[in-house]
């Protein structure tokens, strides 16, 4: 990948002078809130980046979970994999139609299933046509069936027992990406069912701080003063979270991009914890 200190970004020119290479596949992994009410695999077939797959992370999730698109199992990683053509070995390049959201969410995916050279794209499919780059339509030319390695990478990810242990602890760093006023508990969860405030001892940064107007990244300098401002020391272990672990993703995308290439994704975040379960919960801006 290009420039050391961007190892998981690239940018569209990048992109554009490696499409062909034989080693690279390219995914558009768009998602929508439900309430938004888009069709990203409709958007995908409509126009995407030349020869790129379609990455579903509610296909690709735990089925047998009630949480939204948890990871699923490495077995079912690997058969899906398979079947889309992506070995072990490749360089995996992912984008969406935002400019950097979902897309952050597969990276992530990808890196707790043992594949470390995966990237995203900078600015996404937004920047990518801004730029009047060539674009697709339709169903890529099937992919030749490759074998795929999972291996779990346990370190980057927290389930509810670990995040129950993680409040007890003095010093425990964790950053919510939702919007100020969903931390605070000010405005109602998206999702029906869900109790308003945030995990304790949690600090807020909400992920659409950490871009530009164009959809691409902050600078780092920027992205570190981000983390920071709000007590986040990036040379010790952080855990993020958020409404369903996308947001969170974008933050741990963040953080590698500052140095901090552990930070963990609580994968279950408010879906799971904001349920009327007698979880702790604070309300109010972070102390």
């Amino acid at each position: 990948m290009p420039k050391p200190t961007h190892h998981w970004i690239v940018d569209t020119d990048w992109l554009a002078d490696h499409l062909a290479s034989p080693d690279l596949v390219v995914l558009d992994g768009s998602w929508h809130l439900p309430t938004e009410k888009r069709n990203a695999k409709a958007e995908y077939l409509a126009e995407h980046i030349p020869g790129a797959l379609f990455f579903d992370i509610d296909e690709f999730s735990d089925e047998k979970s009630t949480l939204p698109h948890m990871l699923p199992s490495t077995v079912k990683f690997a058969s899906r994999m398979k079947k889309m053509g992506i070995g072990d070995g490749v360089r995996i390049v992912v984008y969406d139609t935002t400019g950097i959201f979902s897309a952050a969410r597969v990276w992530w995916t990808f890196r707790a299933m043992g594949h470390r050279d995966v990237a995203v794209l900078d600015g996404g499919l937004k920047k990518w046509k801004a730029e009047n780059r060539r674009l697709e339509d339709g169903e890529p030319p099937k992919r030749s069936e490759r074998h795929y390695t999972p291996l779990q990478n346990t370190e980057i990810i927290r389930d509810l027992a670990e995040m129950k242990a993680l409040i007890k602890k003095p010093g425990a760093q964790i950053i919510d990406a939702r919007p100020a006023g969903r931390f605070e508990g000010r405005d109602a969860e998206p999702r029906p069912g869900l109790r308003s405030g945030h995990i304790p001892h949690s600090k807020n940064v909400p992920s659409q701080s950490l871009l530009n107007p164009d959809g691409t990244f902050k600078s780092e300098t920027e992205l570190l003063a981000l983390f920071e401002a709000v007590g986040i020391k990036t040379n010790k272990p952080v855990v993020t979270t958020c409404g369903s672990g996308v947001t969170a993703s974008m933050l741990a995308l963040a953080l590698a991009v500052v140095g901090q290439t552990n930070a963990a994704v609580y994968d279950g975040s408010w879906a799971e914890w904001g349920q009327d379960n007698g979880l702790p919960i604070e309300t109010g801006p972070a102390a």
